[in-house]
């Protein structure tokens, strides 16, 4: 893995700096999105294929070789990008593969299967430790993974449970992510100070620098939505969470 990039690592400290308490004696927020930003989720949909192929591979063993072909690079936003990529375009079997994807891809078992980005529970302790409330705010939908959630981050190292974390569950299991967050971004201020805010979809990065312009907005570059919108000139990209 290569080293972090000065830029990123600049842009990390700075938000370090931010995370302690100020003399506004507002609290300040560190904001992190869980999907695509603290986790990788491409070894959640890696991991599905792989059992999907295992349990055709009796019958359709050319379709199991295909699914089975996939690493993780070879993992697309969307699923039918995915499945394009190693072949896979029968109308029939991309929709039995999706209905598949879709049950087990939200369903509190898979999580298990995320991948924390490299530096993310470090630097997450990092800000917490500073002074900062973090802030998991999350398009996960309350009423099905609200439990392998909590496990998930304390079991990966992240604070959880402890005094200055806070957690925003998307409420409704219908609404997408960009949606809810649209709606639920100004009830940030009701915790506090947003000093810093983490996402990896372009949009809600956008969203949040125009509801909070004095906070350091990082857009971490795992996966995107197709056709998202360019990211505001003041948003800093960085590839994962490491300092050094």
């Amino acid at each position: 893995m290569y080293p972090p990039l000065p830029p990123q690592v600049d842009f990390l400290e700075r938000v370090i700096a931010r995370a302690h308490p100020a003399d506004d004696h507002l609290t300040p927020l560190v904001v992190f999105d869980l999907d695509g930003t603290l986790y990788d989720n491409r070894a959640r949909t890696q991991r599905i294929l792989a059992e999907y192929a295992d349990n055709i591979r009796g019958a359709f063993p050319e379709l199991a070789e295909a699914l089975g072909s996939i690493d993780r690079e070879g993992v697309a936003y969307m699923l039918a990008d995915t499945l394009h990529g190693c072949g896979v375009t029968r109308v029939d079997a991309v929709q039995d593969i999706t209905t598949r994807w879709r049950e087990r891809f939200f369903s509190e078992a898979c999580l298990a299967y995320d991948e924390t980005v490299p530096g993310a529970a470090t630097f997450v302790r990092a800000c917490h430790q500073a002074g900062a409330t973090v802030v998991y705010f999350t398009g996960r939908d309350i009423s099905r993974l609200l439990g392998a959630t909590m496990n998930g981050l304390r079991d990966r190292g992240f604070p959880v449970g402890v005094a200055g974390v806070e957690v925003l569950f998307n409420p409704d299991a219908t609404l997408p992510d960009e949606s809810f967050k649209r709606v639920a971004m100004s009830s940030l201020a009701r915790l506090g100070r947003v000093a810093a805010f983490f996402d990896n979809q372009p949009a809600n990065c956008n969203v949040a620098l125009q509801h909070y312009p004095d906070c350091l907005v990082g857009c971490v570059q795992t996966q995107q939505v197709p056709g998202s919108p360019d990211l505001a000139a003041e948003v800093t990209p960085v590839r994962d969470f490491r300092r050094g």
